[in-house]
C-alpha cells in the first residue's frame, strides 16, 4: 500500500482534476439502486480531499455533474441534486477545519435554486481560506465552456487579430486556476468524457480500474506517485528538459 512518506512532497502536481465514475456499477454490484452508489461515494472525495490538503496541492477540480448528466433518469438527477446539499451541508465545517477554499465551474444556471444557495453559502464561508482550493465541476463540459467563451469573445467585439491562446484562455471558467498537471480517472474507462479539454493539453493521465466508492487517501497519492516518475517536456527532448532549457 502506497503512503505518503512514498512522495516527493516538493515535486506534488499542483493542480489535480478527478473523473469520479463508477458510482453506479459499484451500486449495483452491491445490488442496490444507482443513487446508492453516488452516495457512498462521499468517503471517496472526502478521501481526496484530505490527500490533497496533507500533500499541500493547490488545486483540486472534481467532475461532479457533466451536461450530458441532465438527460439521466428525473429520479437520479433529483437524487443527486439532493445529495449535493447534504454533502454541502455537512462537509463544510471539515472544509473549514482543513483551510479549504470552496470553488464552482459550470452552467450553474441549470442547478436547481436550493442547491445553489446552499453551494454559494460555502463559497463564501470558505472564501478566506488559503490552503487547497476545491473546484466542484457543476453542469460542466467542456465544449460547453469553449462555446461559452467564445459568445463572450464575440459579445466585446474583439479583433480576429486580438484572439490568441491567452486571449480564449482568459474567457474560460478556468481563467483563476492553473491548467491540471494530473488526471485520474476512476472506474476502467479510458476517455476524458468533455472534461476539461483545453486544459488538458499537456495533462499527464493516470487510469485506474477501481470504481470511484472505493477510493481511499492511498490511492491518491499511488496516482501522484505515479505521475513523479514521468518526465514532463512539453514539447522539448530528453536531452533539453534534462539541461534544464
Amino acid at each position: 500500500m502506497i503512503t505518503i512518506d512514498q512522495i516527493d512532497k516538493s515535486r506534488v502536481p499542483q493542480h489535480v482534476a478527478i473523473i469520479m465514475d463508477g458510482n453506479g456499477r459499484w451500486a449495483m454490484r452491491q445490488q442496490h439502486e444507482r443513487l446508492f452508489g453516488h452516495q457512498s461515494a462521499m468517503d471517496a472525495v472526502r478521501a481526496a480531499v484530505e490527500a490533497a490538503v496533507a500533500l499541500r496541492i493547490g488545486y483540486l477540480t472534481l467532475y461532479t455533474f457533466s451536461t450530458e448528466n441532465w438527460n439521466r433518469p428525473q429520479a437520479e438527477v433529483d437524487g443527486l441534486m439532493e445529495l449535493l446539499i447534504t454533502a454541502v451541508h455537512n462537509e463544510t465545517k471539515t472544509l473549514m477545519d482543513n483551510n479549504v477554499r470552496l470553488q464552482t465551474i459550470g452552467d450553474l444556471q441549470r442547478i436547481p435554486e436550493r442547491s445553489r444557495s446552499v453551494l454559494q453559502g460555502c463559497i463564501n464561508q470558505t472564501s478566506a481560506n488559503s490552503g487547497t482550493t476545491l473546484v466542484l465541476a457543476l453542469s460542466y463540459s467542456s465544449r460547453w465552456e469553449v462555446a461559452q467563451a467564445i459568445k463572450r469573445i464575440c459579445s466585446e467585439s474583439l479583433r480576429p487579430e486580438e484572439v490568441d491562446e491567452d486571449t480564449l484562455r482568459r474567457y474560460l471558467c478556468t481563467a483563476a486556476y492553473p491548467d491540471p498537471d494530473l488526471l485520474i480517472r476512476t472506474g476502467g474507462e479510458l476517455r476524458v468524457s468533455n472534461f476539461l479539454l483545453w486544459q488538458m493539453a499537456y495533462t499527464e493521465f493516470y487510469f485506474t480500474d477501481l470504481l470511484w466508492p472505493d477510493f481511499r487517501h492511498e490511492h491518491f497519492y499511488e496516482a501522484v506517485l505515479d505521475y513523479q516518475q514521468r518526465q514532463r517536456r512539453f514539447g522539448k527532448t530528453e536531452a533539453q528538459v534534462e539541461a534544464g532549457k
